[in-house]
């Protein structure tokens, strides 16, 4: 199994994406152990004196204000994960945990938060066996970093709380640690706080819905070139030399996945016989300037990522010549404007292919389809309710593209009194991923039915690609009704798991 070893400088979305996912083992490198090193020598010397310092001699937040003597500093941040640990609502997903724990640990291993070594190889022992500490909706403000769900992830390294083991029970956090040879950590001056305060949900958030959107844009693509394709579309907005001359490169992109997935089809531009059309509309013309916008977001979006995963977010660090400074560096607002805007694109892009999906079924605008792509129209409903479905994901999306990160609810007594909401948006943003799958496994239901439907013409080699792969995969072709709701779940696991992007590519090569 491929393993992640922890470097000061950072960590690649790959690494996030390898462990959260696909349950990569991580270990420590040396210099993620020296760096550790150095900086805890910098907080036990300050540790040792008699001036008050935050997090390590103080209290936290609104309590920064009184001075903690050494005989209660271990409860003092015992303390902080224990009051922390206030998540509430339902489970968050396993794989969201471990990018959490991870990207916790690379933030230790930068050498500027000042736990021990012994803390940091505790957290990569808990992820290496499939530990996952229960982590709860609701807890997070997205600023002084995502409080409670890293608390509830302290709490197992502590030996309390409830974890899920790798057979995926959960059951009490201690007796996990103690079946796999993991001792609990007693942790000392300022590791509680260290353990708390990062950007790191939202930050595994965004790093998979990345990975995931930009798997949808290319999927997208495909369903807006089937749908060109099964109302005899043309492809000549498609050419390099229109797209040029607007240089998002985005749009370009889109633009030429579309045109080879169209390459040798022979249903495109047939319109032009006996109704003639100057101009497709503007759901099917323009689908790459709306996709491409969203791929450029994807891009600038990727960059905050990478940003982020170069940062070491903690309050206070341990910066060179010993010194430990105060900062506001956990604040999500970088991250959570991204988060918000990729939940726009997301709704766009739906909104875009619903109204594709929508032209197919009108016998006014599908030229020459029939009603809804019925066998036997009102006899047969086709894929009328299909589309309802579909709307009313394209609806929900809408409401998930509301930011989030324009809110703000002041806390810990107004010393606290701006915060990101970054995890909420992050949250937000993992519903409108898994709703745009399911909106463009309709339109690819609906485009494969309708190029069925055009029996004397022939499709594109990766049409045909497509439409003998969905055969395969259970999901049904033109005929008298039958249960939708098995063929739309079909649909939805062949996009979802990728399988749309690999049959075409089969044919044209990789696309962007």
């Amino acid at each position: 199994m491929h393993t992640v070893v922890m470097d000061p400088t950072g960590t690649r979305i790959e690494d996030v994406l390898a462990v959260a996912r696909d349950h990569a083992r991580t270990d420590l490198s040396a210099a993620s152990v020296a760096a550790l090193t150095a900086a805890r020598e910098v907080i036990d010397a300050l540790a040792a004196k008699p001036d008050p310092v935050y997090g390590v001699s103080t209290g936290f937040g609104a309590l920064a204000t009184r001075h903690i003597g050494p005989d209660l500093r271990t409860t003092l941040q015992r303390n902080i994960v224990r009051s922390h640990a206030a998540g509430m609502g339902p489970r968050v997903e396993r794989e969201v945990v471990r990018a959490l724990m991870f990207l916790r640990l690379k933030t230790l291993c930068s050498g500027h938060t000042g736990v021990r070594p012994l803390v940091a190889q505790t957290m990569v022992d808990v992820l290496n066996a499939g530990i996952t500490p229960v982590v709860h909706e609701y807890g997070s403000l997205g600023c002084s970093g995502d409080l409670a769900p890293l608390s509830h992830c302290a709490l197992t390294l502590m030996g309390e709380g409830d974890a899920e083991g790798p057979d995926g029970a959960v059951r009490p956090a201690g007796e996990l640690l103690g079946e796999h040879g993991i001792h609990p950590v007693e942790l000392r001056e300022k590791e509680g706080l260290a353990l708390l305060n990062g950007t790191d949900g939202m930050l595994g958030m965004l790093i998979m819905a990345i990975a995931d959107l930009e798997a949808l844009y290319t999927a997208a693509d495909i369903t807006a070139a089937l749908t060109l394709e099964a109302l005899l579309g043309t492809e000549k907005v498609l050419a390099p030399e229109l797209h040029a001359i607007r240089p998002h490169p985005g749009q370009a992109a889109s633009a030429a996945n579309m045109l080879a997935v169209l390459t040798g089809s022979g249903l495109t531009g047939q319109h032009q016989g006996d109704a003639p059309r100057v101009q497709d509309a503007y759901s099917v013309r323009c689908a790459p300037q709306v996709a491409g916008a969203g791929r450029d977001t994807l891009a600038h979006a990727r960059l905050v990522a990478e940003r982020e995963l170069a940062s070491a977010v903690d309050n206070p660090v341990v910066l060179g010549a010993g010194r430990v400074e105060s900062n506001g560096n956990f604040h999500g607002a970088p991250v959570g404007y991204v988060l918000d805007f990729l939940a726009i694109a997301a709704a766009d892009l739906a909104s875009i292919a619903e109204r594709r999906t929508d032209r197919l079924l009108d016998k006014n605008r599908s030229h020459g389809l029939p009603p809804f792509l019925a066998d036997d129209p009102g006899v047969d409903s086709g894929l009328m309710i299909a589309q309802y479905t579909q709307a009313a994901l394209v609806s929900e999306l809408k409401r998930l593209a509301v930011p989030a990160s324009v809110d703000s609810i002041p806390s810990s007594a107004l010393q606290e009194d701006h915060v990101s909401m970054g995890w909420s948006a992050a949250r937000k943003l993992r519903t409108a991923v898994a709703a745009l799958t399911r909106v463009l496994a309709v339109e690819l239901y609906a485009a494969t039915r309708a190029v069925q439907l055009r029996k004397d013409l022939v499709p594109a080699p990766a049409t045909r690609a497509v439409l003998d792969a969905v055969h395969a995969a259970g999901i049904g072709g033109p005929g008298p009704d039958r249960f939708l709701a098995p063929d739309l779940a079909a649909a939805e696991a062949f996009v979802r798991k990728g399988r749309l992007v690999e049959t075409v590519e089969a044919v044209t090569g990789p696309l962007a």
